[in-house]
């Protein structure tokens, strides 16, 4: 028997115990013994009786391991009713009603059934948290810890003028950073630099503007009067670093110097709970393994993760700003299109459809829908939204550009109908809790239905609609599924500047980073995950205090 099979028998065999000691103590108590005996005598029957059958069945049987736990669970069973019938009845004769004693025992053994499972949900309860707790961990450990930074070329190593300077960085002056940048960085990264970090241009028109004079790219920024006409793809390193002399300060150039020319690369990372309890053997191995190297603390969760874009190349350098604003613009889109349909069509079932066979049909539906794979409503949305509606979910339709129907709105659209049942079936259940005295009430003081369901249905159907429409966002925010197939980009430099956008988002980039095979890249996705789960709380938040508005307006 392979281990997963025994590991499926043992669990089996706890929930036939535990059967074993609820019914048994009944059937003790009913025979005239104490119904802690019973419950012993079934907590002790269940389990061993269910491992040996497997043992039994699976030497018996070898290669048939469904086989194998499906007859012991049986034997289980079989061994709790057999025990039941086996013991001798000592209360033969009494009153069909239990009297006396007899009472005495019924009830000892309904206490102990009762205490036997407020055990059992204490116990979920403490498991839930500690399975919470490690997940927590898990992600928190990742997230922080110590790293081993190299640099590719040592700030005391930097020249200028062919020299080396032979002092910190911290100590060089604008003029020395600014050659620096000039004799060691290449005229294109700095061109880029300037569209970037000075102009601020979108990336979509920096083929545009490279071929324009200085004069134009530049306006509204310094610039010396000699290059005004010369066309911004002709200067050379030295004219660009001339630029960003004169629009950046001080440390901004300290800053470009640092990233671009001495480039700080992690080579090592370890754990937060490694880092806190090994940090003196951790220092010794960068010392041996990477003696140019520094040991230093590092959170992977930080501002510049939060603004920086995507860098498929430096897991050490990466951000998250694509697929931070890729999911916002999508759970806005999903929360904008599913609320009022999800309400409106709650309250058409509730308050306007009568009891027909067809509004049944249409209300077993939609229960079964809220059971239904993320994945279909992928596939759903591939059909429908990406290709069927192309012209409109590019933009196409509308003046936009984008190639395909591969965009935010799509996506925005497949997770709205994935949630759409959710909303709907929570939103019916706080309609139907409102009480009928109150339409009633507003009827007789002379309302109409739709005055009544607005003024006095829905306020008071509010709080419990915003809890589940909480619990449907909880869903669609970390989906993925539906997101691969509408066609999300697990890279993507650029943020999405609509809804007419390709796009990527949080589930998207955490699934891609977990697949790749340096470990820094398990630190990223690690601290994607705690962004993830601090967006998630704060939409629910509001949703939280929204909810509690309306509830203390009622009260």
């Amino acid at each position: 028997m392979d281990r997963i099979a025994f590991v499926t028998v043992v669990f089996l065999g706890l929930i036939v115990s535990l059967n074993g000691s609820l019914s048994a103590a009944q059937a003790a108590a009913r025979k005239g013994y104490r119904p802690r005996l019973g419950a012993l005598l079934g907590a002790a029957t269940g389990l061993p009786v269910t491992v040996l059958a497997a043992l039994v069945l699976g030497t018996l049987f070898p290669g048939q391991p469904i086989l194998s736990v499906i007859g012991a669970f049986a034997a289980g069973m079989a061994a709790l009713g057999a025990l039941r019938r086996a013991l001798p009845d000592r209360a033969a004769g009494q009153d069909a009603l239990p009297n006396g004693e007899a009472l005495q025992r019924t009830i000892a053994a309904r206490h102990l059934q009762g205490a036997v499972l407020r055990s059992l949900f204490f116990l979920s309860v403490v498991l839930a948290i500690a399975m919470l707790a490690i997940l927590m961990w898990t992600v928190i450990d990742k997230t922080f810890g110590l790293t081993a930074v190299q640099y590719t070329v040592q700030p005391e190593d930097l020249v200028v003028n062919g020299e080396p300077v032979n002092r910190p960085l911290d100590e060089l002056t604008g003029t020395e950073l600014q050659e620096i940048l000039a004799d060691n960085a290449r005229v294109a990264r700095l061109r880029v630099f300037v569209l970037e970090h000075v102009t601020r241009a979108a990336e979509a028109d920096w083929p545009a503007l490279s071929g324009e004079p200085v004069s134009r790219v530049l306006k509204g920024h310094e610039y010396p009067a000699e290059l005004a006409g010369v066309a911004f793809n002709a200067l050379d390193e030295a004219q660009v670093a001339s630029l960003l002399a004169l629009n950046l300060d001080r440390d901004s150039l300290q800053e470009l110097v640092f990233d671009e020319i001495i480039q700080p690369q992690v080579v090592d990372s370890w754990p937060l709970w490694e880092s806190l309890t090994r940090r003196d053997a951790i220092a010794g191995f960068v010392a041996a393994e990477y003696p140019k190297a520094e040991v230093r603390w590092r959170s992977w969760v930080s501002w510049e993760f939060l603004t920086s874009p995507l860098d498929p190349r430096k897991p050490d350098d990466t951000g998250l700003r694509p697929a931070l604003i890729g999911s916002l613009l999508v759970i806005a889109i999903t929360i904008a299109v599913a609320f009022p349909v999800g309400v409106g069509a709650a309250i058409y079932l509730e308050e306007y459809a009568g009891d027909t066979r067809l509004n049944q049909v249409i209300q077993t539906n939609i229960s079964n829908l809220a059971g239904v794979p993320s994945i279909i409503y992928g596939i759903l949305g591939l059909a429908i939204f990406v290709r069927g509606l192309e012209a409109i979910t590019s933009g196409q339709a509308f003046g936009a550009s984008t190639a395909n129907g591969r965009t935010v709105l799509s996506a925005g659209f497949t997770l709205a109908l994935l949630i759409l049942p959710l909303i709907i079936i929570n939103a019916q259940e706080a309609i139907r809790a409102v009480p009928a005295s109150l339409r009633q009430a507003s009827y007789g003081l002379g309302a109409t239905q739709w005055q009544t369901i607005w003024h006095h249905v829905l306020p008071y159907a509010l709080p419990g609609i915003l809890t589940g429409t909480i619990l449907a966002i909880s869903r669609a925010i970390g989906e993925t599924a539906p997101l691969i197939l509408v066609g999300g980009a697990t890279y993507l430099t650029r943020d999405p500047e609509g809804p007419f956008s390709i796009f990527t988002a949080l589930p998207l980039i955490i699934y891609r980073w977990t697949t790749l095979p340096q470990d820094e890249f398990r630190n990223a996705a690690a601290a994607a995950i705690v962004v993830l789960l601090a967006l998630l709380l704060t939409l629910n938040s509001v949703a939280i205090i929204l909810r509690n508005r309306f509830s203390r307006r009622l009260s």
